[in-house]
């Protein structure tokens, strides 16, 4: 990427109103698109935008990638050695998330944005990036899973929030554009013979709004963010791209997400889809009038698919609207200062010197070990070791040699710092070996014997399993949530020599019910994919240096569950074709959403005055709210007091969720709707906090996709699984907050 020059460029750029700061950003963008002829204009409609020479405007390229760090892709330019050779790579979303701590979701999206900034200035990258994906993980085969921050929405609406806080900066310059994605009710890959490409997801009203788009919701209407990617699948027969209902209707109407005159991007070939897969269009042309029409603002291809051209010389396509999305994007440009002086912005300064600090590496292990959850103990963790005492590091990931603890969306780290160097860094007596990743117990076995061999000199065992990215990746979903046969098979035979035995796992979650039930194992902890220094964050946790406080972003379900329902059954509620989805229809989980053990214990309370009114008039509520959303209006803040009744100093994350029958049938379990991170409780201290809650969080939606207040019994549960509840009640008649657009009648 290259700033246009405003001060000794063309003089049909510097004359131009576009160069005035002083001028609106609106202004300044249409001034701009007022001076292309229609071939300029039609070229810059794509990813690959090629600029206008003649007005000094040079190529750009919008694929751009950040979803845990500066990530692999056409726009960023990773050198091969030296300066901008590589950025700090952080823990994958589904483990940052599990720390519930959006105060350090926002200091790595301020990391992440001050990294992207730097190599922009030096032309290595552009000013979007297309981060983060914000679809709910419902479905534990999807193999994208580990890029989302988890099942619950939400959960995803605060990630979110502190994310494009972080991405986007909150001065008059744009420190990065930030692009939710996928929009929208998009969470399958490839499954039984249905491809994302033309995968049409059939979605209530009811779902749509209570559960696929309060993310999306959240970044357009709450946090403005600069841009949104539509998905490759249809939603009731439209393809997203092409669906004037979601991105008009919705997105940019109803929600308001136009007071910047923000921009859509399709995902890479989506339009191609229209005619290849979704048969929803003939040709190219077609497919590019209609979305640009639709909405959509710009094109990613693979390649060069685009009949953009053709779409213009056919007449399905009006210069106004190539106009509108030319603008769009050109808007996002200037408000991220693309056309001021670099003394005029405060983040053109950002160099090199700014990549990869080294508290940016503390906070990578931070952004892990926080993240990290201890599903089983008994006693084993914290590690009791001294010199004398040998390890042994079992399994594909152990000695950090390969880039699996990266993740997907990943760019080039700076190292790689895996459990065997963590090990050896601390001193540790150390013998390492290989393991299996997704082979079954039918192939070749060249790893076993060399396993226990490494075991059988050892005091303690750790074997790091789980999946990688040949397991669960884009256009990759999973048919089996079992553990991988050859590493079940190993980790059975490890259990049985009669010492210690602890299970890393990474990636997303496996049935880790044979683990659980397995006496000879002696903990078990989840680490997601963690990053440069997953090693690092992996034994500050087995070491007791930081204390496990992290909680399951989703469910764990049996591996049974994958025979029960289809991944292209879209509904969440329980039905004789469908056992339910996540923690609020699903009941018979391995372990719950929200589940994390510690190496302490803790009591959690609310505090003596919590709900003093106790009942609560519906229409009062309503009339003392002056905000311009009534899901936002206030209700209570709720005090809670969080004992540390062990001997372990640790942080605890409060999770809060509402229960009760209440709204229409049927009635979830429970739904959360507050939580916060407690930090450093030390032993014997009781540490107070707060729970705000709002009325759209006591809401629930019907079927018509209203957010309506309802009068009832609502029930307050703290932690998982419960350890106080406390009872309030609404009277009075129900109220909608949110009167959802429908869509539009076909036919």
């Amino acid at each position: 990427m290259t700033f246009p020059d405003c001060v000794d460029g063309p003089e049909i750029l510097t004359s131009n109103l576009v160069c005035d700061t002083s001028a609106s950003p609106a202004e300044r963008a249409a001034a701009l698109i007022n001076v292309w002829n229609i071939t300029e204009k039609l070229v810059n409609l794509v990813d690959k935008s090629l600029g206008a020479p003649r007005l000094g405007l040079s190529t750009y390229d919008w694929w751009n990638e950040a979803l845990h760090g500066v990530g692999w892709s056409p726009g960023v330019a990773f050198a091969p050695s030296g300066e901008f050779s590589h950025a700090t790579s952080f823990a994958s979303p589904i483990l940052l998330s599990a720390a519930f701590d959006d105060d350090l979701v926002h200091a790595v999206a301020e990391t992440i944005s001050t990294e992207a900034r730097a190599f922009s200035n030096f032309g290595r990258a552009g000013l979007d990036y297309w981060t983060p994906n914000i679809n709910p993980y419902k479905d534990p085969r999807w193999g994208r899973g580990s890029e989302t921050p988890g099942e619950d929405p939400f959960r995803i609406k605060g990630y979110v929030k502190a994310l494009i806080d972080g991405l986007q900066g909150k001065e008059n310059i744009t420190k990065v554009i930030s692009t939710c994605k996928h929009y929208a009710a998009y969470d399958l890959e490839y499954w039984g013979g249905v491809k994302r490409y033309e995968f049409d997801a059939i979605v209530s009203m009811q779902d749509l709004v209570e559960y696929y788009l309060p993310p999306f919701q959240q970044c357009a209407r709450d946090s403005k963010v600069k841009s949104i990617m539509c998905s490759y699948n249809a939603v009731n027969g439209t393809p997203a791209c092409a669906s004037t209902y979601l991105m008009e209707t919705v997105l940019r109407d109803f929600w308001e997400w136009n007071d910047e005159n923000q921009y859509i991007t399709s995902d890479c070939n989506a339009i191609l889809n229209f005619h290849e897969d979704h048969n929803y269009t003939t040709t190219a042309a077609q497919s590019a009038a209609i979305s640009l029409i639709s909405g959509t603002d710009t094109i990613c291809e693979v390649g060069s698919n685009t009949d953009v051209a053709g779409a213009w010389n056919q007449t399905l396509l009006s210069e106004e609207v190539i106009d509108q999305a030319l603008r769009r994007l050109y808007e996002g440009l200037i408000r991220a200062g693309y056309f001021d002086p670099a003394d005029a912005t405060p983040y053109r300064s950002l160099a090199w010197k700014d990549v990869n600090t080294p508290e940016t590496q503390a906070l990578a292990v931070r952004s892990a070990a926080e993240g990290i959850v201890l599903k089983k103990n008994d006693g084993t963790l914290p590690l009791k070791v001294d010199n004398a005492t040998s390890i042994a590091l079992i399994g594909f990931w152990a000695d950090g040699s390969n880039l699996a603890m990266l993740g997907g969306y990943a760019g080039a780290p700076p190292f790689i710092r895996g459990p065997l160097q963590a090990a050896q860094k601390l001193g540790f007596r150390t013998v390492n070996a290989n393991g299996p990743i997704k082979q079954n117990t039918s192939d070749t076995d060249t790893w076993t014997e060399a396993a226990l061999e490494a075991a059988n000199k050892s005091d303690i065992v750790i074997y790091f399993g789980g999946n990688d990215m040949t397991v669960e990746s884009e256009e990759l979903d999973r048919f089996s949530i079992a553990w991988p046969s050859a590493q079940f098979a190993l980790i059975e035979k490890l259990s049985q020599l009669g010492k210690p035995l602890i299970v890393v796992e990474l990636g997303d979650q496996n049935d880790d019910s044979p683990l659980l039930k397995n006496d000879n194992i002696s903990a078990i902890l989840w680490a997601g994919f963690p990053g440069q220094d997953g090693g690092t964050a992996i034994f500050d946790i087995s070491t007791g240096k930081t204390a496990p406080a992290g909680r399951l972003p989703t469910t764990l379900y049996p591996a049974e569950y994958v025979d029960q329902v289809p991944m292209t059954d879209m509904t969440l509620r329980p039905s004789d074709k469908n056992p339910g989805r996540t923690y609020k229809w699903y009941d018979k989980a391995v372990l719950p959403f929200g589940f994390g053990l510690h190496y302490t214990t803790f009591k959690p309370s609310f505090k003596s005055d919590a709900f003093a009114r106790n009942t609560y008039d519906i229409s009062e509520l309503l009339s003392a709210c002056n905000t311009k959303y009534l899901d936002l209006c206030p209700f209570e803040t709720v005090g809670i007091s969080v004992k540390n009744t062990g001997n372990v100093t640790s942080d605890f994350v409060a999770l809060a969720f509402l229960s009760g029958e209440y709204g229409p049938p049927p009635y979830p379990i429970k739904e959360l709707a507050a939580y916060t991170r407690v930090k450093e409780v030390e032993p014997g201290e009781a540490k107070d906090a707060t729970l705000g809650l709002t009325l759209g969080d006591l809401a629930r939606v019907d079927e018509r996709g209203n957010t309506i207040l309802y009068p009832g019994t609502y029930n307050f549960l703290l932690d998982v699984p419960t350890q106080a509840n406390i009872s309030f009640e609404l009277v009075g008649e129900s109220k909608v907050l949110i009167e959802f657009p429908q869509p539009p009648v076909s036919g």
